[in-house]
């Protein structure tokens, strides 16, 4: 096992929801091997606040976590990203930016829960359901052998994990 940590940065258009789940997930459970970032081409200015409710109630991290423009991170001076992971479909098909040291990337798009309409529980449920698949996404991909693997390998790995359970039905091939 690397003791290297792996910078992955989740892009979402608004960087209100999804994204922002993406990265407090792998900041949990990443136990430190990983630096989340989260983004977005449009982004919000504001966390949903139903993001935030799960995320507190779950006792996930959420200092630092704010709606950003994927910009800060294709500078010079940005933290140079290993990984680039698209999680809805709206961001997987617009034309990113050169991100410095040509991570890797991948579409893993799940349905936006901030679309869903209606009282508290049908709101929560639908949160719950994209940390669900989000979290199913980043344990594969924690579990990932990386100093075992070159570097084709690798990308069919995290290519193959945006397609399991919880895939948004319109799927892009990468960031």
């Amino acid at each position: 096992m690397s003791d290297r940590i792996y910078n992955v940065l989740f892009l979402c258009t608004g960087n209100s929801a999804r994204s922002i789940l993406a990265e407090s997930a792998l900041t949990k459970l990443g136990e430190g091997r990983f630096r989340a970032f989260s983004a977005g081409s449009f982004p919000k200015g504001a966390i949903n606040p139903d993001a935030i409710a799960l995320l507190e109630r779950i006792e996930y991290p959420i200092a630092g976590l704010r709606s950003k423009s994927w910009d800060e991170f294709s500078g010079p001076d940005a933290p140079a990203m290993d990984f680039v992971f698209t999680v809805c479909d709206d961001a997987a098909g617009e034309t990113c930016p050169i991100w410095p040291g040509h991570p890797m990337t991948a579409h893993w798009g799940i349905e936006d829960p901030s679309h869903v309409q209606g009282p508290t529980i049908e709101r929560e449920r639908a949160f719950v359901t994209a940390l669900r698949y989000l979290e199913n996404r980043i344990k594969l991909f924690i579990a990932l052998p990386f100093d075992r693997l070159d570097a084709l390998a690798l990308r069919a790995h995290v290519r193959e994990i945006g397609q399991v359970e919880g895939a948004s039905t319109r799927r892009g091939d990468a960031a």
